[in-house]
């Protein structure tokens, strides 16, 4: 569905893009993450054909981004992070504005104005002026501004910026059903958002992008955890003498039991599996095993380290 190749742009001196390269299938929910000003505005401005980059390209659904404009944007529903809203305007006025705009037929109207009214549970508020509304209501008058025509692509800025706890879980909930029927890109710097929503993340930082993964090759290590009911003498040089090993972390937990971490090859999430080994170590050397499991980092993990090596 998305196509980008050695994406580049710069404003002045100041590089907001840098040889950008990823791909998006159909049917994939991805998280764009990044802290504020990694470029993930621009990159979405550049796929929606709003911007056009210094060098590169973007392709969606098959047609270049450049040379197909408006037959793209046809295929795309964009919320920008700032809903082109109409406050004096009514919810259902404004959708049928939205309707004429995107050259819905008039016979075909009332059935995609509808679509798009109960997807976003606005059915209660047509009759309202959106200044009205509520700001979780009026991001739901952005989404279904952007799902109207019923776009193969859905793509959305910050969806969720200046929501209470409340109205992040509905509109959460909302776009997953929106997934149902169309691709989705959103950009995020919220880690939660990622983790709530997608299976994927692509991780953008000073215009580059640092990881593209999906959650789960993410969270993998090579590393395990080893808790014991007590420590005896030379346990953590036991453990360093495993083949595969390459150094053991002493942990502080809440139920005071010995716990370690012990550190398989670096940057090798598919290393090899270290439990087995460490648990032929402890049942020959007699230790108490409470527990032992592969090691899984969290996704504010992961972006730490990426933003410490950046």
């Amino acid at each position: 569905m998305i196509d980008v190749s050695n994406l580049t742009k710069s404003y002045g001196p100041v590089e907001a893009l840098k040889e950008v390269t990823f791909h998006v299938a159909p049917g994939e929910i991805v998280g764009l993450l990044g802290p504020n000003g990694a470029g993930k505005t621009t990159c979405i401005k550049i796929l929606t054909g709003y911007l056009h980059p210094d060098s590169g390209s973007v392709k969606i659904n098959g047609l270049d981004v450049l040379t197909h404009t408006r037959q793209v944007q046809a295929l795309i529903g964009y919320l920008p992070e700032s809903a082109p809203l109409y406050p004096e305007l009514s919810v259902q006025s404004y959708l049928k504005m939205i309707a004429e705009l995107r050259q819905i037929p008039e016979s075909e109207q009332v059935a995609c104005i509808s679509e798009a009214v109960y997807a976003t549970g606005l059915a209660d508020h047509l009759t309202r002026p959106i200044g009205q509304l509520s700001k979780g209501y009026r991001q739901r008058v952005g989404l279904a501004q952007a799902i109207v025509h019923r776009p193969k692509l859905l793509i959305l800025d910050e969806p969720t910026i200046g929501l209470d706890p409340t109205q992040v879980i509905e509109i959460r909930r909302l776009i997953r059903r929106l997934a149902a029927h169309s691709t989705v890109l959103f950009s995020t710097h919220i880690l939660s958002e990622v983790e709530m929503l997608c299976d994927r993340v692509i991780i953008l930082m000073n215009g580059r992008i640092r990881a593209d993964a999906r959650l789960a090759e993410l969270a993998s290590t090579s590393n395990a955890i080893l808790v014991l009911k007590e420590a005896p003498a030379g346990v953590e040089q036991a453990l360093r003498s495993l083949n595969g090993v390459r150094a053991v972390e002493r942990l502080t937990t809440d139920e005071g039991y010995p716990t370690f971490r012990v550190l398989g090859p670096k940057g090798k999430a598919d290393g090899g599996d270290l439990c087995p080994a460490i648990y032929e170590l402890a049942r020959r050397e007699g230790w108490s095993v409470r527990e032992i499991r592969r090691d899984v980092r969290t996704l504010e993990a992961v972006f730490n380290e990426l933003a410490t090596t950046a």
